[in-house]
């Protein structure tokens, strides 16, 4: 047995042409898998709700929904450690989890799309929940796919490649909300369900990857300790090099995407009470928008080189204010203008993709080299957890205050993550700017 290990882990090192071949494309189609069940839980189904009249303060609290992708880590070591019989056999420990996570999508979707929101919750509930706890699972082994399935010097294409196929995700998902206003939402959810069908039956025909030295290593660790070493040292490594500036940089990654989380769910509410169609809010929202998201991207990333990371999250902070700024004024136009809606969600897609690339370089600079992948789970985690816990309130402030109120207030809280960022800019350690150092830290 330990014979035949080790050609099979040395192998992954020296990968073939067919392995470069199919490994590409398999990562395309399992982004777009992880993909979809989000699309299709948060901005479609609250477009849905709202359209049937349900109160925003609801639609807010749905969005707590969401925060199983949040906790994910904690699920994630038995993903690792748990062989599904028979499966486990057929597919191998990664595609059997992906082929079990993929069926929970179908059947969130479809109990979704076969609820009425208008006479209860109780179903569609329980299907956002199913769908969400089942796109996070699917996300755990797609990332251990990915890890797995390359070397470190491939990481980076493949990530690559997993975000292309997440945004194919963002735009069917658009014509998910075409599907709905030309037939229905039943329709267009079994479509999104057969769709991942579709992915689990392609499951078959992907490689599955030999676990990396490294995984095989920590799969033995009693359940316990790696929680310990996946989560608690590295925070605890995180506190050490930080010193006194761990605060402030907490406070930072928490709320510096504060008002995108917070808007956002207010996001597409709005559109129906203005009056903007289903086929609308899909051609923009799913079909232009997201290659606004690549453009911002691309431009944030540039100005991160050439201004450093901490003057383009102050620009991004402020970029922010002013985007979400922008819902306020078209919440006070008359009518459904569609210029008015291009303007506003291209602004806003353009503005996502800025802040995104430079808080994403932000957060990846914050993490040791030597714990990368787990230090980063750990700020990831922070921000989601914080942000998405207040956003879930977001109905009770619309309700409250109308939504021009409420877009100007979501829009504020860009200024208090600019006043963290100038503080960190002008007075904070190389550590707490996402300056690698091996200087001893501020006490």
């Amino acid at each position: 047995m330990i014979s035949t290990e080790k050609p099979k882990l040395q192998k992954f090192t020296h990968r073939s042409w067919k392995d470069l071949i199919f490994s590409y494309p398999a990562m395309l189609v399992l982004g777009f898998a992880s993909g979809l069940p989000l699309m299709m839980v948060f901005s479609k189904l609250s477009f849905w709700l709202r359209e049937v009249g349900i109160d925003r303060s609801t639609i807010g609290f749905f969005y707590w929904v969401g925060l199983a992708y949040t906790f994910k880590f904690l699920w994630a070591p038995v993903v690792d450690r748990i062989q599904i019989p028979i499966l486990y056999n057929a597919l191998g420990r990664r595609r059997s989890w992906m082929f079990i996570a993929l069926i929970g999508t179908i059947v969130g979707l479809l109990l979704i799309g076969f609820s009425d929101p208008s006479l209860g919750l109780g179903m569609t509930i329980a299907g956002a929940l199913i769908l969400a706890y089942s796109g996070a699972t699917l996300d755990i082994s797609v990332d251990a796919w990915r890890i797995e399935s390359a070397p470190n010097k491939e990481q980076a294409g493949m990530a690559a490649t997993y975000i292309l196929g997440y945004r194919f995700a963002i735009m069917f998902a658009g014509l998910g909300l075409i599907i709905a206003d030309y037939g229905s939402w039943k329709i267009s959810y079994a479509v999104m369900a057969g769709m991942m069908a579709i992915i689990g039956g392609l499951l078959f025909v992907i490689r599955e990857p030999e676990p990396t030295e490294l995984a095989i290593k920590d799969a033995s660790l009693p359940f316990a300790q790696r929680i310990a070493k996946n989560i608690v040292e590295p925070f605890l490594a995180i506190v050490k090099r930080l010193g006194k500036w761990a605060i402030p940089v907490f406070c930072l990654v928490a709320i510096y995407r504060l008002s995108d989380f917070t808007m956002g769910v207010m996001a597409s509410p709005l559109y129906a009470d203005l009056g903007y169609t289903k086929s609308q809010v899909g051609t923009i929202t799913g079909i232009i928008a997201p290659w606004l998201i690549v453009l911002g991207g691309f431009a944030g990333g540039a100005l991160t080189l050439w201004l450093g990371l901490m003057r383009t999250l102050l620009i991004g902070a402020a970029i922010t204010v002013l985007s979400n700024g922008a819902f306020a004024w078209l919440a006070g136009q008359a009518g459904a203008d569609i210029g008015h809606l291009f303007i506003v969600v291209g602004a806003d897609n353009f503005a996502a993709g800025f802040v995104g690339a430079a808080f994403i370089a932000y957060l990846s600079a914050l993490t040791d080299p030597a714990n990368a992948a787990t230090q980063y789970a750990v700020f990831s985690s922070l921000y989601a957890f914080f942000a998405k816990f207040v956003a879930g309130f977001s109905g009770v402030l619309a309700d409250a205050v109308g939504y021009t109120s409420f877009f100007l207030v979501t829009a504020s809280y860009g200024i208090p993550a600019a006043m963290l960022v100038t503080w960190i800019l002008l007075r904070g350690s190389p550590a707490a700017k996402g300056i690698q150092t091996t200087s001893t830290p501020d006490a």
